[in-house]
């Protein structure tokens, strides 16, 4: 079989598959024989990845930084230097510290490659291109083809959208309906074909359109096309997961309230942290629904001087009665760590005995990869339903629906006679809600969007002013510090969305970048 080779248009890239089967026929043309050529391109290139425990995640090339960010984790303060983890902290330096290019390095002296995400998530749109365009021209001469035409097709779809919805809340403002129409998103390529053209930003309201048109489609096209392969693989229940997030997001409650109960119909479970003892985030959870993609938290955190911790912050927000803080964390010293994902061939998480507990537990071979079974950042589980529902039916005033789904999530989470039962209302019982999501979908890679849609939200709008620390050393591989800086994200700041890489910009004259402050810092003392 001949396929056209993928090409990324956006910053003149050309990436060919990975796929050792793909031949270049031509730029316009497919040979395609069967529904299964079409399947092998979708898992093999369309999925990011279909098999998280397969792929090395050391790149972190799909928004590794999305942690990083936000309020999740901050500077580490005191240990020793670890050897397989010291040039990790300057990586992130720019996005830690929302500097103007977040590829800027701690010495503002170059610059590193910052378009890792726009690049690959580009990559995988025009995959999911190409199989949209060829699915409806496959044969259908029978039942089994015409089903497998229309499950490729509809997965294609899903995945398309999933990508958009992930860039357009990296490099466009947050949906406001009063403004979605002018505020800038990010380009819109539906085609499969190489258009010799310069691209601009399309509108975050027409990425949005897209967004919901191809999942509407995606939805009708899996109807009717069987059991979830696995959790890999999306189906029509994953279609109605992403659907009730983006209309939460876009702040159509009824339609997200509609969403969540149509998969809770489906999947309802939820793990009991009373009565299990295996580690919470696995491919086999009651709760998981849909996972693509490795796990970058691991590699970025070591109980180590240059490198980061789990923010005291968020470890501080859960009661002593809620159990996530136990099974989830770990702590010693002052270093807070996290154990939500088990470690790499287990189902259990082994009680930390000292500093070294994630070399010892998450990598592999000291090549500082982990390869987790679900992901950190494309992850649905039943728990978010649960929040989805309980955030949308607040806002509509329907505040005991709100409440039975929130109080029913804390059941599972408190310990065993504890009142954890909510009874809050108005705003009080909304921001309790939104305090419940931070802490139940913690390092998941909801929060930096949760704070960015937060901000305009037309019932309860709220921007959080963010602080990080980040420590200079006398080398590069030292525990001597030489001055700590501080850095402010302050409420409403541009800088809650991120620049378009330089690369880009470049390359697609006349595209308008986003506007960011230069970012200064006061000095602060060190311990």
């Amino acid at each position: 079989m001949k396929l056209l080779k993928h090409i990324y248009l956006l910053s003149a890239v050309a990436l060919a598959s990975c796929s050792s089967y793909l031949e270049e026929f031509s730029q316009d043309q497919y040979r395609v024989s069967s529904y299964t050529d079409l399947d092998e391109l979708l898992i093999g290139d369309c999925y990011y990845p279909v098999k998280p425990s397969s792929i090395l995640t050391s790149g972190g090339s799909m928004g590794g930084f999305i942690h990083f960010i936000a309020d999740e984790i901050e500077e580490q303060n005191g240990g020793t230097v670890s050897q397989t983890v010291f040039d990790l902290k300057p990586k992130l330096f720019g996005q830690f510290t929302w500097q103007q290019r977040v590829g800027v390095n701690e010495n503002s002296t170059a610059f590193s490659a910052e378009n890792e995400t726009w690049t690959e998530t580009y990559r995988l749109i025009n995959v999911a291109n190409s199989i949209i365009a060829a699915a409806p021209k496959l044969p259908k001469a029978t039942p089994a083809e015409s089903l497998g035409a229309s499950r490729i097709e509809g997965e294609a779809r899903f995945l398309r959208a999933a990508y958009y919805f992930w860039l357009v809340n990296l490099y466009g403002k947050p949906y406001s309906a009063a403004t979605a129409a002018a505020d800038l998103g990010v380009p819109l390529k539906l085609q499969e074909e190489v258009l010799d053209i310069l691209y601009g930003r399309n509108t975050v309201q027409e990425v949005y359109d897209q967004i919901i048109a191809d999942l509407e489609a995606a939805e009708e096209l899996l109807a009717n096309t069987g059991q979830q392969k696995s959790i890999y693989r999306a189906d029509q229940t994953a279609v109605r997961f992403l659907l009730s997030r983006v209309h939460l997001y876009m702040q159509h409650w009824e339609e997200a309230v509609a969403y969540t109960d149509q998969v809770i119909a489906v999947k309802s479970a939820l793990t009991d942290l009373n009565g299990s003892t295996e580690a919470f985030l696995r491919r086999e959870s009651v709760e998981s629904i849909f996972s693509m993609g490795g796990n970058d938290v691991f590699r970025n955190m070591n109980n180590s001087v240059q490198s980061f911790r789990v923010s005291r912050e968020l470890f501080d927000s859960y009661n002593v009665d809620d159990l996530r803080r136990t099974r989830w964390y770990w702590s010693m010293g002052d270093f807070v760590g996290y154990t939500k994902t088990p470690p790499i061939g287990t189902g259990t998480v082994v009680a930390p005995t000292n500093i070294n507990y994630y070399n010892n537990q998450y990598f592999v071979s000291g090549t500082s990869v982990y390869l987790s079974p679900v992901s950190d950042k494309f992850l649905f589980r039943t728990a978010e339903m649960y929040l989805n529902k309980a955030e949308a039916e607040a806002y509509l005033g329907r505040e005991e629906n709100a409440r039975t789904a929130v109080n029913l999530l804390r059941s599972f989470r408190y310990r065993a006679g504890a009142n954890q039962q909510v009874t809050a209302s108005g705003t009080d019982l909304i921001r309790l809600i939104r305090e419940e999501r931070r802490r139940e979908l913690a390092l998941e890679g909801h929060r930096w969007f949760d704070l960015r849609r937060y901000g305009v939200n037309e019932i309860l709008p709220e921007s959080k002013r963010i602080t990080h620390d980040y420590t200079f050393y006398t080398a590069r591989v030292s525990n001597t510090r030489r001055e700590r800086r501080r850095y402010v994200l302050e409420a409403n700041d541009p800088a809650y969305t991120l620049a378009i890489p330089q690369s880009v910009i470049e390359f697609n004259a006349g595209m308008p970048n986003n506007e960011r402050p230069v970012r200064t810092f006061t000095v602060v003392p060190h311990n």
